[in-house]
C-alpha cells in the first residue's frame, strides 16, 4: 500500500493514502493527547474537551450547524479518546474532501468552547460514565489497567471522575490545549479514493498539501509535554475485585508486557493469537466449548510507549469462575512449557495477517494504522512489512515470550461480579515458569 507524507513549515505531518479501489474518504486528525498527560484534579478532560470539539466554532457557530452539513453530505464523523492520543475524524464520498479538511481544522483551531456548552455537555458525560459504570463487560478493562498502574495518570480511567466532570471550566481547556495542542503533536492522514479520477498523482498530492497547508497552516508552534513514565516493576500477584450482584462474573487476568515499539512484539501478538484469538484458540476451545465456562472469552494487548500488557477477558458463570480462572493459568504454562506447533503457529499467523487484510477494506482503519504508528512510534510500517515481520516469527521466539511474560509472581486478576471475599481468589494466582 503505497503513501505519501510531507511535514507542513510549522511541523504539521500529513500522510496521504491512496486507495483506488474506493470511493470514500478519511480525514483523520491525531493528536497525542490523552488521559495520560492529565493531572488528577482535570482526570477526563481529554475526553470531555472531545465532546466539545463538534459544539460550535466561530465559522460554524453550533452542533446543529456543523451535523447538518456533514448529514448534508451523507457523511459520518466522530471523535475518540484514549491514554496517549486523541482523534477527530470525518468520512464522506472523496468528492467532498476539500470541506473535510475545512471543517475538521475549523473545529480544531477554532471552537468556541462555550460555557454555556461545556455545562449541558456534563450531564451528557456523566450519563456515559453512568453507562460504563452499568456495563461490566466493558469496566472490567478499566478495573484491569487500575490494578496494573495504580492511581497514575496511565492507571486512571479516560472518562475521569463526575466531581472533576462537575467542575471543568472554559480555562480548564484553553490551558490543556496551550499544553498539548501544537502542530509538532499531531498527524493529519487522508486516506480513501484520493486519486480516483486523475491519472496525475503528482498534481492530487499538490493539490492536497495545498489544502492542508491553507487551513492548517495557522496552527502556530508551541513547545508540549511528554508524558510521565510508568514504573512498571511488580514482585508479587495482582487482585481487584470489584463487588456487583450480577448474573455474570467478569474477569481480566494477566501479566505485564512490551511496549510499543519491543522487538518482541510480533511474536506476543502471534501468542495473543494462539491462546485468544478467535474461535478455534485455545482457550476459546477449554473455557467455553469443552467446559461451557463463558460465553465469551478472548485475548488482546494493550502497548504504550512506555510500558504495555497482556490479558484474557471472559464473562463466565458466578459459580464455577475458581475453574475458569484455573484453566486460563494451565493454557498460560502450556505456553511457556511446549512450543507451538508449526500448524497453530502458521494459523495464527495467517489470523493476524487476515484480520489486518479485513481492516484495509476501510478508510478509516487505514488512516488509523498509518495516523498512529506515526504519531507514537515515529515510524511508518506498511502493512506488507508488517506481515513480513509476523512471518518471520518462529516457535521458538513465541515460547521465550510466554516464559517471559507469564513469570511466577506477575499474574494480575480483575473482577466484577457477585463477590466479597478476595482471599479465595489470590490463592488461584500462581504460575511456575
Amino acid at each position: 500500500m503505497d503513501y505519501q507524507t510531507h511535514t507542513l513549515s510549522n511541523g504539521l505531518r500529513l500522510i496521504t493514502v491512496p486507495m483506488p479501489s474506493v470511493e470514500s474518504v478519511t480525514v483523520l486528525v491525531l493528536v497525542g493527547a490523552g488521559s495520560r498527560f492529565e493531572e488528577k484534579g482535570i482526570n477526563g478532560l481529554s475526553h470531555f474537551l472531545e465532546h466539545m470539539a463538534f459544539k460550535g466554532t466561530k465559522k460554524r457557530p453550533s452542533a446543529l450547524e456543523i451535523s447538518s452539513i456533514i448529514d448534508g453530505i451523507g457523511g459520518e464523523s466522530n471523535a475518540f479518546t484514549s491514554k496517549d492520543h486523541t482523534g477527530y475524524y470525518i468520512k464522506a464520498a472523496v468528492k467532498h474532501l476539500p470541506l473535510l479538511i475545512d471543517i475538521l481544522s475549523d473545529i480544531l483551531l477554532h471552537s468556541n468552547l462555550d460555557e454555556k456548552e461545556i455545562d449541558k455537555e456534563k450531564g451528557v458525560i456523566i450519563e456515559e460514565y453512568n453507562m460504563y459504570e452499568d456495563l461490566p463487560m466493558r469496566k472490567v478493562g478499566d478495573l484491569y489497567e487500575n490494578l496494573l498502574y495504580g492511581d497514575t495518570r496511565l492507571g486512571r480511567d479516560i472518562i475521569g471522575r463526575k466531581e472533576v466532570i462537575s467542575s471543568v471550566k472554559r480555562k480548564h481547556f484553553v490551558d490543556y490545549m496551550d499544553r498539548l495542542y501544537s502542530p509538532a503533536n499531531a498527524v493529519v492522514v487522508i486516506a480513501g479514493g484520493i486519486d480516483k479520477n486523475s491519472n496525475d498523482k503528482i498534481q492530487i498530492t499538490n493539490q492536497i498539501q495545498n489544502s492542508i497547508e491553507k487551513y492548517f497552516g495557522e496552527w502556530g508552534k508551541r513547545k508540549v509535554e511528554k508524558a510521565e513514565t510508568v514504573d512498571d516493576s511488580q514482585k508479587t500477584p495482582g487482585l481487584l475485585v470489584q463487588y456487583k450482584d450480577t448474573q455474570q462474573a467478569h474477569l481480566c487476568l494477566g501479566v505485564r508486557a512490551y511496549q510499543l515499539t519491543h522487538p518482541k512484539r510480533y511474536a506476543l501478538g502471534v501468542l495473543t493469537s494462539v491462546l485468544g484469538g478467535g474461535m478455534s484458540s485455545r482457550l476459546f476451545i477449554e473455557v467455553r466449548e469443552k467446559r461451557g465456562l463463558a460465553y465469551y472469552v478472548h485475548s488482546a494487548t494493550e502497548k504504550y510507549t512506555d510500558v504495555g500488557n497482556f490479558v484474557t477477558q471472559a464473562g463466565v458463570d458466578v459459580g464455577r469462575i475458581e475453574e475458569a480462572i484455573k484453566v486460563i493459568i494451565t493454557e498460560y504454562q502450556k505456553m511457556a512449557d511446549k512450543r507451538v506447533s508449526e500448524e497453530e503457529l502458521n494459523k495464527a499467523k495467517e489470523y493476524l495477517k487476515g484480520r489486518l487484510t479485513l481492516e484495509l477494506e476501510d478508510s478509516h482503519n487505514v488512516a488509523s494504522l498509518f495516523g498512529t504508528a506515526e504519531l507514537l512510534e515515529k515510524e511508518i510500517r506498511a502493512p506488507s512489512e508488517i506481515m513480513e515481520k509476523i512471518d518471520k516469527v518462529t516457535s521458538n521466539e513465541v515460547r521465550a515470550v510466554a516464559k517471559n511474560i507469564f513469570g511466577q509472581n506477575r499474574l494480575n486478576l480483575a473482577i466484577i461480579g457477585p463477590y466479597k471475599q478476595e482471599e479465595r481468589f489470590r490463592k488461584l494466582l500462581k504460575l511456575s515458569v
